[in-house]
C-alpha cells in the first residue's frame, strides 16, 4: 500500500512520481556527458538536422560520413541494446559485428565507464527519431575492408576502462577522466601514428583536417605553462582568454558544443589534469606583440589589407575592438611560420556561439587574391609575433 501510496501524494500534491524524477535525473546526467563527450561536432552537419550525421571526413584512406546518431530504428541507432551500445563504444564494434573506423574516437570512448556510456544511450534515445540516410562512404581498397579493424583495434585501443590513479587528487582523476574519455582531446592534440592511431607524444599537438591542433602541455614556451589556470578556464568555458587570442576552427566548435556547458568545478579539474602532463617542445612558440616600422614590398601589400580589411575590427594593436573575441595578440595562430590556422580561417571564417551571442568573422578568398592572402597572412605573423612567415598564394588554392 505504501508503494502505492507514495507516487499518488507527490501527484495529487503537484509533485513530480519517484519514477519519473530519477529518469529525469538520468536524462539530464545523460545531457551533460553528451555535451562533454562533443557528439554533436561530428554528429550534426550544415544543412541536415542536428544528431543525424552525414559530417565529410576526408581521411588519407578514403571519405568518411558520420552516423545519425537519432532513435530512428532503420537508419539510426534505435535498435542498439544496452550491452551493443557499450560493446560500439568500448570496443568499435557496432550492431551485427560490424567494425567502426576510428574517426569515431572509441579508442578513447573505450576508457568510459559503463554507466556513463549508459546515461549517454538514455539522452540520445529519448531525442525525437529523424530518418536521415547518410551519404555512402568511399573508402579506398583495402582499407573498405573492415575486418583490417581487427588488426588495427589490436594495436591502437587500449581497450580498458579509467582507472583513478593512487596519489592523485579528486579533481586531477577527474579531469583526467574528462580529458582523456569524455573529452578525447588527444584525437585533436595528438600526433598520429603511420596506421593513424594515436603517438606517444600526448597532447603535444598535431595538424587535423588542415588546422593545428596546439600543444596542451605544461611547456611554457609552446604549450599552455605559462597561462594561469584563470585564462585556461575562460578559455574553455568562452573560446577566448586575455592575451591568447580566440578560438577558431575544430576548437570553437568544441567549446560551442561541449566546453561551454561545463560546469567550473569540471572545467578547473581539467586544468589541473593538464597542468601535469609531461611538457614537450613543439609547435609554434607565441612571443609578445612586436610591430615593425621596417616593411618590405610584401609587408606593405599585407599591412594595406590588414589596415583596410581587419584594423577595423581587431585594432592595429591586436586588442580587438567591442568584443575580446576580436583581439589577436597572443594567439597561437599568430606565431605559426606556416600560417596554418590563418589560411584556414581567411579561407572559411571562423564563427562561434557564445553566452553573448554569436562572434563571427567571414572568409575573404571571395574578396583578395591569393597573393594578396599570403601577403596578408606574412605580415600579421610577423607583426603580432615577431617571426618570419612562410605563407605561399599555393595555400590558398584549393
Amino acid at each position: 500500500m505504501r508503494r502505492v501510496l507514495l507516487p499518488l501524494l507527490a501527484l495529487l500534491a503537484g509533485g513530480v512520481p519517484v519514477a519519473h524524477a530519477a529518469e529525469q535525473t538520468l536524462l539530464q546526467r545523460g545531457e551533460y556527458l553528451t555535451r562533454a563527450a562533443d557528439c554533436a561536432a561530428c554528429h550534426s552537419a550544415p544543412g541536415r538536422q542536428a544528431w543525424t550525421g552525414g559530417r565529410e571526413f576526408d581521411l588519407p584512406f578514403g571519405v568518411l560520413f558520420s552516423a545519425n546518431i537519432t532513435p530512428d530504428r532503420d537508419v539510426g541507432i534505435g535498435r542498439y541494446t544496452d550491452d551493443e551500445w557499450v560493446e560500439m563504444l568500448h570496443h568499435g564494434i557496432g550492431r551485427g559485428g560490424r567494425h567502426l573506423y576510428p574517426a569515431m574516437p572509441y579508442n578513447s570512448y573505450t576508457l568510459m565507464t559503463r554507466a556513463d556510456a549508459l546515461a549517454i544511450k538514455a539522452y540520445l534515445f529519448s531525442l525525437p527519431p529523424i530518418d536521415a540516410a547518410m551519404p555512402a562512404n568511399r573508402m579506398n581498397f583495402p582499407f573498405n575492408q573492415r575486418w583490417l579493424m581487427i588488426g588495427w583495434n589490436m594495436l591502437n585501443n587500449p581497450n580498458h576502462r579509467f582507472q583513478p590513479v593512487d596519489g592523485k587528487s579528486d579533481a586531477w582523476n577527474r579531469g583526467a577522466y574528462l580529458v582523456e574519455a569524455l573529452g578525447h582531446c588527444a584525437q585533436c592534440h595528438t600526433l598520429r601514428n603511420f596506421m593513424q592511431g594515436l603517438s606517444s607524444r600526448q597532447l603535444a599537438g598535431a595538424e587535423q583536417v588542415g588546422w593545428l591542433a596546439y600543444n596542451l602541455t605544461s611547456d611554457k614556451t609552446h604549450g599552455i605553462g605559462s597561462w594561469s589556470d584563470d585564462q585556461l578556464v575562460q578559455y574553455l568555458h568562452e573560446g577566448q582568454a586575455p592575451g591568447h587570442g580566440p578560438a577558431s576552427g575544430p576548437m570553437a566548435e568544441a567549446v560551442q558544443n561541449s566546453l561551454r556547458y561545463m560546469t567550473d568545478d569540471d572545467l578547473h579539474a581539467m586544468v589541473t589534469y593538464l597542468r601535469d602532463v609531461p611538457a614537450r617542445a613543439d609547435g609554434p612558440a607565441v612571443v609578445p606583440v612586436s610591430l615593425h616600422a621596417d616593411a618590405s614590398t610584401d609587408d606593405a601589400l599585407g599591412a594595406h589589407i590588414f589596415a583596410q580589411a581587419c584594423a577595423g575590427c581587431h585594432l592595429p594593436d591586436g586588442t580587438g575592438r567591442q568584443s575580446s573575441w576580436a583581439a589577436l595578440s597572443g594567439d597561437h595562430s599568430l606565431g605559426d611560420p606556416a600560417g596554418t590556422n590563418i589560411v584556414q580561417t581567411l579561407e572559411h571564417g571562423s564563427e562561434l556561439q557564445t553566452d553573448q551571442g554569436l562572434m563571427f568573422m567571414h572568409g575573404f578568398t571571395g574578396a583578395y587574391t591569393h597573393e594578396e592572402l599570403a601577403a596578408l597572412s606574412n605580415y600579421v605573423i610577423k607583426h603580432f609575433s615577431g617571426r618570419t612567415g612562410t605563407v605561399t598564394a599555393k595555400q590558398f588554392e584549393h
